[in-house]
């Protein structure tokens, strides 16, 4: 059977030609809009945040491991060079790509996730500042959440209490307004605080109307050195980030300025009669998301950066190890899990630096589609991976992989804690599914 060749060809010139002018045309910078090659100054700033990791970071991981407390050192090291408080720098600045954040954690928390998490722990407290503060108020209580080269701060986030993690709307620490004195009044306990007690800034979530469950609350302003009643309770004695401070804290008739609410008191009492006139439906405000909206991929760059240090042990490990005369990595069991390995981390980076552009796109006022779950996915997705990928590599050094002589036991200690804090693996998905199903995520 004969065919007869078609009369035109599928693409007629016409059509040829329009598409040699589009292709023309989106050649030019404006169009080049997906590029993942990093800028000059991005590839510096990351590589300048490796070199402290490698050189004063990782010699001291081991050690600050078995003390099991903060690192004041290592702080101070930071602090002279610029690392220490470069978050707020970045937040304050707005980085339009969205991607500094990110890659300087990846590489702090490659070098060592305890010491990374006491020098980036006041950055959830500065990111609350940041989030749900005015400009006076961030010039304020910014410096003083970091202090300077010469004299170092830290500074403490204190949402968690031992009946409300994952369910923030459980917060039971209350904040009352006196009107003689123009002070709010604070009682209750905060668990889980990362440098609670030893912080002079506590930035404290605490419900202000109960009946409004977490659109009654509001994020205060505790400086320790400032009030009264406010008492360091159990430290805690944690599997991993062993060198990172972790406590309860205590709220006994603390009194501060009104001006303390962050926000300011009147915006405040606006925000509540909305909430009030409209049952509390209204109003999508509250203080601990608002922190977490911008900090879950950034918590996804420091589970990246555990992962990827894992991987590269292992992977040199794999190499140099010898087995019936050849290197394990030879074996096609061992190979692919290291490849595998490799895959999942690129593929978790990649969730983190679409949701640090998207959020970085929304800070500066652009439109953008960033409601699907994307910062949820990002922390889901490297927090299990890191998890798995540190297991693996335990798992390649076999014995060797179970003592404290290599550090992926220890990686692998510290990376579990990303699928429980700041939203568990089981909020992450209850998050993504509400958001791809078009149900109100709160």
């Amino acid at each position: 059977m004969t065919t007869s060749a078609p009369t035109e060809p599928a693409l007629s010139a016409d059509v040829m030609a329009l598409a040699g002018e589009l292709a023309a045309e989106r050649s030019k910078p404006e169009w080049q809009t997906f590029n993942l090659n990093l800028n000059d100054e991005q590839i510096e700033i990351r590589d300048w945040a490796h070199t402290f990791a490698a050189d004063v970071m990782r010699p001291a991981a081991s050690e600050w491991d078995e003390r099991e407390t903060t690192p004041w050192p290592v702080i101070q090291e930071a602090a002279k060079i610029g690392l220490y408080g470069m978050d707020a720098s970045i937040n304050l600045f707005i980085d339009p790509s969205g991607l500094l954040m990110p890659l300087v954690q990846e590489e702090l928390f490659w070098g060592d996730a305890g010491i990374g998490m006491s020098l980036v722990g006041t950055g959830l407290a500065s990111s609350a500042v940041f989030s749900n503060g005015t400009p006076e108020q961030w010039s304020q209580w910014l410096p003083r959440c970091y202090g300077t080269a010469d004299d170092v701060r830290v500074a403490a986030f204190c949402s968690s209490e031992p009946g409300a993690g994952s369910d923030v709307s459980a917060i039971r620490t209350k904040a009352t307004y006196d009107e003689k004195t123009d002070e709010w009044v604070i009682n209750g306990q905060k668990a889980w605080a990362t440098n609670g007690g030893i912080a002079d800034i506590h930035v404290v979530v605490a419900t202000v109307d109960p009946s409004l469950g977490s659109k009654g609350q509001a994020a205060f302003v505790v400086p320790k050195s400032e009030v009264k009643g406010l008492e360091q309770g159990t430290k805690l004695k944690k599997h991993g980030l062993r060198a990172s401070h972790t406590a309860d804290v205590f709220f006994d008739q603390v009194r501060i300025p009104a001006a303390n609410v962050l926000g300011g008191k009147e915006k405040l009492d606006e925000r509540l009669a909305r909430a009030r006139e409209k049952n509390g439906t209204a109003s999508r405000g509250n203080a601990s998301m608002a922190t977490f909206e911008i900090t879950r991929h950034i918590v996804g760059s420091q589970a990246i950066g555990i992962a990827r240090a894992a991987y590269e042990f292992a992977l040199e490990y794999a190499k140099g190890r010898e087995q019936f005369g050849r290197p394990i990595i030879d074996n096609q069991g061992i190979a692919f899990k290291l490849a595998d390995m490799a895959t999942e981390i690129d593929a978790a980076r990649l969730l983190v630096w679409r949701a640090g552009f998207m959020s970085a796109a929304l800070m500066r006022g652009q439109q953008i589609d960033y409601r699907h779950g994307e910062g949820s996915m990002a922390k889901l997705k490297a927090s299990e991976v890191a998890v798995k990928v540190t297991e693996e590599a335990i798992q390649i050094l076999g014995g060797n992989g179970y003592t404290r002589e290599y550090p992926v036991e220890r990686m692998h200690r510290d990376s579990k804690i990303y699928t429980i804090f700041e939203g568990t693996s089981e909020i992450q998905r209850l998050v993504i599914s509400r958001a791809i199903s078009g149900m109100r995520i709160r």
